[in-house]
């Protein structure tokens, strides 16, 4: 419990990005999941998943598997990691009494984000395992909560899953319905029809449209399942798709499941069922036309009697829009009088203004008549001008203006799109550089000997003065015990896989080593005896196995006590079985020494 309200105190914080958040979801989620695991009886992981729920750590999964393609880019397989594990946590969960918020609003979230996961997946070739992953965990939902299948198959998610033309999309839907109706014998009771339709639709859709065996397998085994569940339900159903068993007889013969064939083309043309239904199909034809029937009466009845309320809303409508355009017009015909008066009287007053200058000229003495005239259209000349200064020095202020900023925002832009670049580089090139992440098991960076032995004390001080009250100390000791043995197990198993890839890529080099000298060496005529003798002595390779021998001797003996964990009988390098497979490999290779045997008890952590 301590451990889910720290998951749910670190989700809080908001300075992670989504990378932090989806390693953190899945860190904690597996933490908790493996811990309660361990303890004995499945109660415990049912209170860590009830936990999870109620803490909202789940809903917290969901929200992040909804979001945008665009922030997921690259983390594709975190997601999908996230989305089994929540998978997981939602089956067994106890929600008490938040049960009808659990069924009706949280799990179908849950199935849409991990169908909108599947959805982007599937548009990339590189993520096919990703894509059967997420899959998985959608029947394994499926599976424990038969009741969201309806949902499924109606989900635009599923349906663009569905038109994909990838085969192994294509198989993976059909194989994630086998599964289900394999493990759950009373699946098809909990669906009603128009999902059994819906489901019996996509498997002949499949066998109409691609011609893959696999496809077509697995969609003739999904209607065999189907009809084994409910027989005569399936029967009626398969009715309304016409010309099937002709298609499965000529295009799906001779593919090597043509046992399941001819059980199909039985079933469908079985009339064993045919007389059990006629009965009721010819009572609900006549309901139908019942049904039909009073409703066309309702419909014309009530066409009737609103179409006196039609007709005076038409003639509301037309004498408001008569009104409208009659005022439009009254508004326009006083618009064009108005600037009828504006020009009239502008002409009169030009006209009283050239009078009034003309009696003023009478006035003046004849030598200053053209001096008068020449300042007149200096002024004009002169207020024309500022005119057309101010008017091109606005235009090309605000065109200059309007190029500043257009290439300060390009310069901006540009700064940007190089910071983001030089950033990605260097957060690139910080993650090549780190180190790797030491197991759990194995001990940190940093973590000395001396300060190990420290901290185990300390752990046995807190243990004898707050000694547990449910668990005794024998009942821990024996559970430690259990847990080195299993890791044990685990370690050795690991090393011998590593060792047989080892000398599997040692034969692979030396026979690719042996057919370039063979490929490079003279024809037969010319070649010498000094020739030969390089070929039949196994001298070369000698050399170069005991120098990788002895190197690894070397690194053996420098490495530190905590990689040695997995060593439980000596290095099978050194050992006589060992010895004598390389000697029998290499042609009579003999290598001293002796084979030093160690065991290990246990692994203390």
């Amino acid at each position: 419990m301590e451990q889910v309200e720290e998951l749910k105190r670190q989700l809080e914080d908001e300075h992670l990005d989504l990378k932090q958040r989806l390693s953190l979801l899945n860190d904690g989620l597996n933490r908790a999941l493996n811990m309660a695991a361990l303890q004995t009886g499945g109660a415990a992981l049912t209170r860590v998943k009830s936990q999870l729920y109620l803490s909202g750590v789940l809903s917290h999964c969901v929200h992040v598997l909804s979001l945008e393609p665009r922030r997921l880019r690259g983390l594709w397989s975190a997601a999908a990691t996230l989305a089994h594990l929540t998978s997981s946590c939602c089956v067994g969960v106890e929600p008490g009494k938040h049960s009808e918020a659990f069924h009706r609003l949280f799990l179908p979230s849950v199935v849409d984000g991990l169908l909108s996961l599947a959805g982007q997946l599937m548009r990339r070739a590189e993520c096919v395992s990703l894509l059967r992953k997420v899959m998985e965990s959608v029947g394994w939902l499926l599976r424990a909560q038969p009741q969201l299948s309806s949902q499924v198959l109606s989900s635009v998610h599923y349906e663009q899953i569905q038109t994909c033309d990838d085969v192994n999309v294509s198989v993976l839907c059909v194989q994630l319905w086998n599964q289900t109706c394999t493990s759950t014998r009373d699946f098809l009771k909990g669906l009603s029809d128009d999902s059994v339709l819906l489901l019996l639709n996509e498997a002949v859709c499949q066998l109409a449209v691609s011609s893959d065996s696999a496809v077509g397998g697995a969609s003739i085994k999904l209607i065999l399942l189907m009809a084994n569940q409910q027989e005569l339900r399936v029967h009626r159903l398969l009715l309304s798709f016409r010309g099937l068993d002709s298609l499965l007889d000529k295009d799906w013969r001779g593919r090597g499941f043509d046992k399941d064939v001819d059980q199909l083309i039985a079933f469908i043309q079985s009339d064993q069922s045919t007389a059990g239904f006629s009965q009721a199909l010819t009572e609900h034809v006549r309901a139908a036309c019942v049904i039909q029937a009073a409703w066309r009466s309702y419909q014309t009845r009530r066409r009737v009697k609103s179409l006196n309320r039609a007709v005076s809303t038409l003639q509301r409508r037309y004498r408001a829009r008569r009104r409208q355009q009659q005022q439009h017009r009254e508004a326009q015909h006083w618009e064009e009088e108005l600037k009828y008066q504006v020009c009239v009287r502008r002409q009169q007053a030009r006209r009283e203004f050239h009078q009034k200058q003309r009696r003023l000229l009478q006035l003046l003495p004849a030598d200053q008549v053209q001096s008068y005239l020449q300042e007149c259209e200096r002024r004009a000349a002169v207020v024309i001008q500022s005119f057309w200064r101010g008017f091109r020095e606005r235009r090309r202020y605000n065109d200059t203006h309007r190029h500043t900023l257009r290439h300060a925002h390009t310069e901006q832009q540009a700064a940007r799109t190089l910071q983001r670049a030089v950033r990605c580089f260097l957060q690139t090139r910080r993650a090549a550089k780190a180190p790797p992440i030491t197991p759990f098991w194995i001990g940190q960076s940093g973590l000395t000997d001396s300060r190990r032995v420290e901290l185990k004390r300390q752990v046995e001080e807190y243990i004898s003065l707050h000694p547990s009250s449910r668990v005794s100390r024998q009942e821990c000791e024996r559970l430690h015990e259990e847990v080195q043995l299993l890791l044990l197990s685990e370690l050795q198993r690991g090393d011998h896989h590593r060792r047989v890839e080892e000398r599997t890529e040692a034969l692979l080099a030396h026979t690719h080593t042996q057919l370039e000298l063979l490929r490079d060496a003279p024809p037969l005529s010319v070649v010498t005896a000094t020739d030969a003798e390089s070929f039949l002595s196994p001298s070369g390779p000698i050399a170069a196995r005991a120098r990788d021998a002895h190197n690894a001797m070397l690194q053996a003996s420098r490495l530190p006590w905590w990689k040695t964990l997995g060593e439980t009988s000596g290095d099978d390098c050194c050992s006589p079985a060992h010895l004598q497979e390389l000697e029998a490999g290499l042609g009579g290779l003999f290598v001293g020494g002796v084979s030093k045997l160690s065991e290990t008890d246990g692994v203390n952590l």
